[in-house]
């Protein structure tokens, strides 16, 4: 029978709001993230609009245009992005990060993506590659202790999940003049690839989109700013649901998906007919 995770819809909210996770050793990042996030499919020219009308609000982060590498991990049947296409209450997911290409030495991040009536709660532990290999394949939990390390832990466990997807990006990332915490990124050139499921093999895969469309995130701690209201208005910028780890898994598995979801179709009449 595969997994459900039905059982797990209330998750304790309180640990993530307020455990204090974050370690000395990598001050660099943030740990533990709490936001709204909205998605929008970007042309060029809305683009090159976009980033004119944000000047005066936004400013582009240190690192410029650059390349972020992910491994996506998921159970040998695929429930966690199945479930996840479903819209559900709650939802999670798994995957390794790293910012270019990495070696074994290299700061990576495993990160547990948790969504839950619509706000995003997102856990990571920074960790070198070879590290974060050993524990997401083997098992083997590194020296260190915090709360998220145990969560991961439990996830792997409980999920037992599998390298499943790889997916590269080159994004810009901006963060609010005046509130810091109105942050946005720009991804483009998605691509992918099933194989070859070793990030330090380089950032090759199959692109996601032709021409030069572009994911636009916008991430708020609540409420989105007037003034970037009326910017998404006068440009006619809509907001999408979109995944990129789901959208590419109906593109390559999608009769599979298809016959889920006529499953589901017939287990609802089903119930309904026996109420």
């Amino acid at each position: 029978m595969p997994r459900t995770i039905k059982s797990k819809k209330k998750i304790e909210l309180d640990t993530i709001l307020n455990s204090d996770t974050t370690k000395p050793e990598i001050k660099q990042a943030e740990l533990v993230f709490k936001r709204v996030e909205k998605k929008y499919i970007l042309t060029e020219e809305q683009y090159e609009k976009f980033i004119e009308a944000i000047k005066p609000y936004m400013q582009l982060d240190e690192y410029g245009l650059h390349t972020i590498c992910n491994i996506y991990y998921d159970t040998e049947a695929f429930d966690l992005v199945s479930r996840s296409i479903d819209k559900p209450v709650y939802k999670e997911k798994l995957r390794l990060r790293s910012y270019g290409v990495p070696s074994e030495d290299t700061m990576s991040f495993i990160e547990i993506k948790k969504k839950y009536k619509g706000v995003v709660y997102k856990r990571r532990e920074g960790f070198t590659f070879s590290e974060a290999q050993n524990f997401l394949l083997n098992g083997v939990k590194p020296d260190k202790e915090s709360q998220i390390i145990n969560e991961i832990d439990y996830f792997l466990k409980f999920y037992k999940p599998e390298p499943k997807l790889y997916l590269a990006y080159d994004r810009e990332a901006f963060f609010g003049k005046e509130n810091k915490e109105v942050r946005m990124t720009i991804d483009r050139r998605i691509r992918y690839r099933e194989t070859d499921l070793d990030m330090t093999e380089g950032d090759f895969g199959n692109l996601l989109f032709k021409d030069n469309v572009m994911l636009l995130e916008i991430k708020v701690p609540d409420a989105m700013p007037l003034w970037l209201c009326n910017i998404l208005t006068e440009l006619k910028i809509y907001s999408v649901s979109f995944s990129k780890y789901g959208t590419i898994y109906k593109k390559l598995h999608a009769k599979e998906q298809v016959r889920k979801e006529y499953k589901n179709i017939i287990k609802n009449r089903k119930v309904k007919k026996d109420l």
